[in-house]
């Protein structure tokens, strides 16, 4: 195994731990109210995004690839 196979292994495992307690949070806050309340749930969105966007780029789905 090569550095880069490690990196996307790495990448795309942390990504979708990431996402899932991410995306599991943000379920459960979702009645929350107040504005606190609606910048924590922006902020796990996002946060669940960029770990999809980890996924595919550890897949090589996204982003420069060596064909």
């Amino acid at each position: 195994m090569n550095g880069a196979i490690v990196e996307r292994l790495g990448a795309v495992i942390g990504g979708i731990v990431v996402a899932a307690v991410s995306f599991y949070s943000l379920y459960k806050d979702w009645n929350a109210t107040g504005v606190e309340n609606n910048v924590f749930k922006l902020m796990l969105f996002l946060l669940g995004v960029g770990a999809i966007l980890a996924i595919l780029a550890g897949l090589s789905l996204i982003g420069f690839t060596t064909s």
